[in-house]
């Protein structure tokens, strides 16, 4: 998942290279809701080994209101830090 620097949107997705598609997002460099908003701040990621078990858990996260989502995010990051800060350096 990830938000803005005011933490106002959330944006879920499902990709096969968290790292590239990570940077993408970082750097603006696909149109759509995460470059219209922002969203450079990795906050929440799962992993699965079959592609379908993402796309029905991306489905299930998207249906939640946002008050699930932001806990869902405190279970694994409570200070909402940008997982990966460091990983273009």
């Amino acid at each position: 998942m990830m938000t803005n620097r005011w933490k106002n949107v959330l944006y879920t997705g499902i990709t096969n290279s968290l790292e590239k598609r990570v940077w993408q997002h970082k750097n603006s460099a696909i149109p759509g809701f995460t470059k219209k908003y922002n969203c450079h701040f990795l906050v929440y990621f799962e992993e699965y080994g079959r592609v379908e078990q993402a796309i029905a858990r991306e489905k299930e996260i998207k249906g939640w209101v946002r008050v699930k989502k932001n806990a869902l995010v405190a279970t694994m990051n409570p200070e909402w830090n940008d997982l990966a800060a460091d990983w273009y350096r």
